[in-house]
């Protein structure tokens, strides 16, 4: 049986691997590498905490995550992979899809949102797709989190009654209860066909977040040949003596936000 990893040596596991993340992002930059990571799994499988971890102190200019919403009318009429190939990186970028072209052997399958011939379609063409994206250079990884029935329903529970993480509780979360063979066969099947040599999924076991994330994000790192770079030296220049002729303008003439802190400090004070 797996032990959940204590906090603080998860707290200070998960900081070593975002200050390599950093290494690995200026690599990135530097190189003018070009990175792609999937993100799929069962909803509530942990997936958006550890995009969250990922990116914490990465630069959105380097890192950034694509996470599309429904296709429009247009996008419907495009081939399958389209929209998704306006969000691949450019030389020097990190791009995290949560949730990806997968879509369509997932959801899209088991909810009927596209035809047994749009999926088999998929299904042969991925492949192909993920093969054109390494002969061009790009880094491929694919995690897929694997989440149990049990914990899947714990999650979603602790959701109802979280004011600020209740809408990630969607409809089609609660359908995904009622369907969750259906969606192993999906994702069975999925494997079947787009787990292979030159593109292989990474299954990470997610019931426990902390070990999932440090799992996952240590795999990520272990697999790209990054190497620290050179780093700048900055040296912050002496601050040049006040301007006689400047005179900053009255704080009374500009419009400023009300101290909500201070009132919060008066209230606790005045309950001592």
């Amino acid at each position: 049986m797996t032990h959940k990893v204590p906090k603080d040596v998860y707290e200070a596991e998960l900081f070593r691997l975002q200050s390599e993340l950093v290494t690995l992002q200026e690599w990135v930059r530097t190189t003018g590498a070009r990175v792609v990571v999937v993100f799929e799994g069962r909803d509530a499988a942990g997936k958006g905490g550890t995009i969250k971890r990922i990116t914490e102190y990465l630069s959105p200019r380097v890192a950034r995550i694509a996470a599309l919403p429904a296709p429009t009318d247009r996008e419907r009429g495009q081939w399958y992979f389209q929209r998704y190939v306006a969000h691949l990186p450019a030389a020097g970028e990190i791009v995290l899809f949560d949730r990806s072209w997968y879509n369509r052997a997932g959801v899209e399958k088991v909810m009927g949102f596209c035809t047994p011939e749009e999926h088999a379609l998929f299904l042969e063409q991925a492949p192909g797709f993920e093969q054109m994206l390494i002969d061009e250079g790009i880094l491929l990884r694919k995690y897929w989190f694997s989440v149990s029935d049990k914990e899947q329903l714990k999650r979603f529970r602790s959701r109802l009654d979280d004011p600020v993480r209740r809408w990630k509780l969607s409809p089609m979360d609660l359908e995904s209860i009622a369907r969750w063979e259906d969606y192993s066969r999906a994702k069975d099947e999925m494997f079947a066909h787009t787990d292979t040599e030159q593109s292989p999924w990474f299954v990470v076991e997610s019931d426990i977040k902390r070990n999932a994330r440090l799992n996952m994000i240590a795999h990520l790192l272990s697999t790209i040949p990054y190497a620290p770079v050179p780093e700048t030296t900055v040296k912050l220049p002496k601050r040049p003596p006040a301007a006689s002729d400047y005179q900053r303008p009255p704080r009374e003439l500009f419009t400023h936000v009300p101290d909500h802190a201070a009132r919060l400090v008066g209230d606790k004070e005045a309950d001592r």
